[in-house]
């Protein structure tokens, strides 16, 4: 019982990078409008601010493979949350900043590249948390609950992206828009200094990845890890199996470690990561007030309540995958998610062809929200953090994280241009040709998942490489 809280606590600790994540790339969304205004931006300038951070992600989820090999996961974590608080803070300082320095020494900086340096720094943080922060709760839980754990890892990303709207809400609510224009959108960049200091802050009290202490020579260190984690008879079999895979990992990475399959391998993981961007989730996210606005003739006056019915809806749905991922296993969740997902988009698809835009368009948003938390939101996590071989999997997770966040960059910058062109808004698509390009992806997911995706539940990590094997030889 006491490994099991112990278990918990760490878990939950570790999740909070992806609360981070949730939260920093969530704010900008209640504060783009205010920010537009205050420093009159163009719709080029207000787009590159806008996706500045995404920028940051994948820088930092490429550096994030040998941070995590040399710093380790829970050192490479307090880095980031170290990028978090500085990104927090200083987001809401460029103009603030200009009238001090002003003041003080008759030099104003140009506020707009100030911002974007500091919307970098957070994007850093976010790719280095997004490779460690999974592949931390795998490594340290065991295989009978690692889907579970992972998933806390969606969970706090969802519930990040929940809290920061309710937040931006709360401020924007409480202030006249001119009051927000001047100040409103710097409390909600500070508000995100309260969860990165306590991550920070909780960070200290988690321990070192024990299969991390092994590769680094620390087995008695690991030994004392995994026996306050598991408790001492599940403890010894865990140990022994890290020890055996330890033999063979604790040379230096070579280039004839990237052996066919292990190539084979990266690329499924990859495409896998990609696909959960290719389903649409990150233009419903950051374009949902766009979409409620536009596509189902919300009124602006609703655009933040309208984020936070979208954050519950994911948040309620987060839960189902949650508690049953263990259970049922990884593809059964991504067909029933995937089968959600089309229905949620036909529906809103085709309301928007026949121009018959109501309550089914909007049913459809929301079953296309619920179907995919259920299913590739966290499914994908988990799946980065296990399907890997150990000697290549910080390697091979930064890789397929990379990749997620290129495709999440390549889909926030083409959905809007789709959405604008003569081809969808004409007679015949009538603002829909998005939503099918994100139809014929998801389907793509199913027939992929079937041919190149096994199913890892149960499975040490240790167990998965012959799982690989097998699937090769067949």
């Amino acid at each position: 019982m006491i490994q099991n809280r112990y278990l918990l606590l760490i878990t939950c600790v570790s999740a909070l990078g992806g609360l981070l994540f949730g939260y920093d790339t969530g704010v900008i969304n209640g504060t783009q409008y205010y920010l537009t205004k205050y420093f009159e931006l163009n719709s080029e300038m207000q787009g590159f601010v806008v996706g500045s951070a995404l920028i940051g992600c994948l820088v930092g989820a490429l550096v994030a493979a040998p941070l995590s090999i040399k710093l380790g996961r829970k050192n490479s974590l307090i880095l980031s949350a170290l990028l978090f608080t500085l990104s927090a803070w200083g987001s809401g300082l460029p103009g603030l900043l200009d009238i001090i320095l002003q003041y003080q020494y008759g030099f104003m900086p140009e506020p707009i590249p100030l911002i974007i340096v500091f919307r970098i720094i957070g994007g850093l943080g976010i790719g280095i948390a997004s490779m460690n922060a999974p592949l931390y709760i795998a490594e340290i839980a065991p295989a009978a609950k690692r889907g579970r754990l992972v998933t806390y890892y969606q969970m706090a990303v969802v519930i990040g992206f929940f809290v920061v709207f309710l937040a931006t809400y709360f401020i924007d609510s409480n202030l006249t828009e001119q009051a927000n224009i001047e100040y409103g959108w710097r409390q909600m960049f500070w508000s995100e200094l309260i969860p990165s200091i306590l991550f920070l802050g909780l960070l200290f009290i988690v321990p070192k990845s024990p299969r991390w202490l092994v590769l680094n020579g620390q087995t008695e260190e690991a030994s004392k890890v995994l026996q306050k984690i598991h408790g001492e008879e599940m403890a010894k079999a865990e140990g022994e199996a890290i020890m055996k895979e330890a033999a063979t990992l604790k040379e230096k990475l070579k280039i004839s470690d990237f052996t066919k399959l292990a190539l084979v391998i990266i690329l499924i993981g990859s495409v896998l990561s990609m696909l959960q961007q290719f389903t649409g989730i990150n233009a419903v996210l950051y374009y949902g007030a766009d979409i409620f606005e536009k596509a189902l003739g919300f009124g602006k006056e609703d655009i933040l309540m309208q984020q936070v019915l979208l954050a519950f809806v994911n948040l309620v749905f987060t839960f189902v995958a949650m508690f049953t991922i263990d259970k049922l296993g990884r593809k059964p969740l991504i067909y029933a998610g995937s089968a959600g997902m089309l229905i949620g988009f036909l529906l809103l698809g085709i309301t928007l062809q026949q121009q018959a835009v109501g309550f089914l368009s909007l049913l459809g948003v929301l079953i296309f929200i619920g179907s995919f938390a259920m299913s590739m939101g966290p499914i994908v996590w988990v799946m980065l953090s296990e399907m890997f071989p150990n000697k290549i999997r910080s390697v091979a997770m930064a890789v397929a994280v990379s990749a997620q966040w290129a495709a999440n960059y390549f889909v926030a910058q083409t959905f809007p241009m789709v959405m604008s062109s003569e081809t969808n808004n004409g007679p015949f698509w009538n603002g829909s040709l998005p939503y099918f390009i994100f139809i014929l992806f998801i389907v793509f997911i199913i027939i992929f998942t079937f041919k190149f995706i096994p199913e890892t539940k149960g499975k040490s990590l240790e167990e998965l490489e012959n799982v690989w094997k097998k699937k090769k030889s067949q």
